[in-house]
């Protein structure tokens, strides 16, 4: 743990604390109620905070490992990449731009939340992509590794594709802007990453 500490502070924080925030909130149903996000709510001017918390916790278990794991393959890897502030600066960024769709598309559903850091963590993973797009990444489902560019547009398909029609409960909005978040933040913190991602194919 020390090593990552080192390596990459900002996202050890990151990870331990919401690792902690969620498991808090497994026990005590008044930090669900406390930080998840109600786009009724926030369109309203209410707990508009919630656009940041609602990022420290998880629907489950399942939700919340799933996370953890995709943020842990990714996430000390680019903070080495792309330096600590922007690290810092891409995750909490991403985290509040890819809830504002949902807050438009939900603003008048009151029984409508949304939780979890799914949106940060589809960011952090579109960045490191655009670093090394040739990496090979192993997916559920597919039995033999991939290219991370390719993973990258399969995903984009797929969330526009379920954000129209799945019925899972899921948030696919905050996935889809997550992603386009990742790509456009690291292309402003780092221009020449455009052309070292070309030349790299």
């Amino acid at each position: 743990m020390m090593e990552y500490l080192l390596v990459a502070p900002v996202a050890s924080i990151i990870f331990v604390l919401t690792l902690a925030t969620s498991l808090w909130a497994f026990n005590d149903e008044n930090i669900y109620a406390r930080f998840i996000l109600n786009p009724y709510g926030v369109s309203r001017g209410e707990r508009v905070y919630t656009v940041i918390t609602s990022g420290l916790i998880h629907k489950d278990w399942n939700h919340l490992l799933f996370n953890m794991l995709s943020y842990y393959f990714f996430a000390f890897q680019l903070e080495a990449r792309l330096g600590h502030w922007q690290f810092g600066l891409l995750y909490v960024l991403s985290l509040i731009l890819s809830d504002l769709p949902s807050i438009q598309k939900h603003k008048e559903d009151i029984w409508y939340n949304s939780l979890g850091a799914s949106g940060a963590i589809s960011a952090v993973i579109f960045s490191y992509i655009m670093y090394d797009p040739l990496a090979s990444l192993g997916i559920l489902f597919i039995p033999i590794p991939i290219p991370a560019w390719i993973f990258g547009l399969l995903y984009l398909v797929y969330c526009h594709f379920a954000s129209k029609h799945a019925r899972d409960n899921v948030n696919h909005d905050a996935h889809l802007f997550g992603a386009l978040s990742g790509i456009i933040i690291t292309i402003a913190l780092n221009p020449h990453i455009v052309h070292e991602f070309i030349i790299k194919f």
